[in-house]
């Protein structure tokens, strides 16, 4: 099968398009043969990073990609509620790497949901990865009907799942995000909107804020997201850990601040499935590449301005 591997962790120029061996599935996994990935900023970490090589395991070829959107080809002995010929979508063994980046692809049966008939094949593939890291993060702290949460870099891949998640569950919502996206943000459903490029969102917004999900990899944005939690309120931090002086703070602020790694769950790609087929989460897809523009969609994932999400096709 063809496939797209990495030669070694570092640039696009890393990049090769090889023929691999077709995998071969366990008796609780299905053969997929891949229609449609979609490209997350932490693809582009972790093509360059070394520091994160574990995540491929002990697998020769280095294969990237969580998310998968395709068409069942074989299945395990054990798979019994999906069947060959069915379309399917999910998140693939994150945080290890799921290896998407091919034409065909072994996933687990439990990491998967069915793909809505009025959903694409690009637009399943979008709402994987990124959906999942709003969605399991608001799940956690119990979000309620009128709570009042603020959300960073809301037009963004995350960001914008995590404006229509808060919509869905009720919450009154306050969106920062470049003037640019205004509008966008807004046909989203967001309440309220915050250009972070008029000034430091802290000095305009009150310190009421129920939740606030952080989705900006900027040193020092927590600590000021933290000064809009009011006590008792949560701080979602999408990108990295709660560093020791960020704990202290929150301690001092009574407020919850804690960091969610987005974990593969099929009984969330359901629920995701269900939003998608009743119209009530939309993923917006910013550019589809071909498989053979790789570098391309990954360079672009890297200016951090993606506004939704990025796809490739596996054509």
């Amino acid at each position: 099968m063809k496939a797209i591997v990495l030669k070694e962790q570092g640039g696009v120029e890393n990049f090769t398009f090889e023929s691999v061996s077709v995998p071969t599935i366990k008796d609780d996994e299905v053969l997929i043969k891949v229609r449609a990935v979609s490209i997350n900023p932490a693809d582009a970490i972790v093509r360059e990073n070394k520091s994160v090589s574990w995540i491929f395991g002990e697998e020769s070829s280095l294969i990237l990609g969580w998310d998968v959107s395709g068409q069942i080809v074989q299945k395990g002995a054990k798979v019994i509620d999906m069947q060959i010929g069915d379309d399917i979508f999910g998140v693939l063994r994150h945080p290890y790497i799921g290896r998407t980046y091919a034409e065909f692809v072994a996933a687990p049966a439990s990491q998967l949901a069915i793909k809505p008939k009025n959903s694409t094949y690009e637009e399943a593939a979008a709402t994987s990865l990124a959906a999942l890291t709003a969605l399991q993060p608001i799940q956690k702290v119990g979000i309620k009907k009128n709570d009042r949460v603020f959300i960073t870099a809301a037009g963004g891949g995350v960001g914008h799942f995590a404006v229509q998640f808060a919509k869905y569950f009720g919450a009154h919502v306050t969106a920062l995000a470049s003037s640019s996206k205004k509008d966008f943000v807004m046909s989203l459903g967001a309440d309220e909107f915050i250009d972070y490029q008029l000034g430091p969102f802290e000095n305009t917004l009150k310190k009421d804020m129920d939740l606030v999900i952080e989705a900006v990899k900027s040193d020092g944005h927590i600590m000021r997201s933290m000064e809009v939690v009011k006590p008792g309120g949560s701080l979602i931090s999408l990108w990295s850990n709660i560093t020791e002086e960020e704990n202290l703070k929150a301690k001092s602020l009574n407020i919850n601040a804690f960091y969610n790694m987005v974990s593969f769950n099929g009984q969330d790609m359901k629920f995701v499935a269900k939003l998608l087929e009743e119209g009530k989460l939309v993923p917006h897809i910013s550019k589809v590449f071909s498989w053979k523009d790789i570098a391309k969609a990954h360079l672009e994932i890297e200016k951090g301005h993606t506004q939704g999400k990025i796809v490739i096709i596996m054509d």
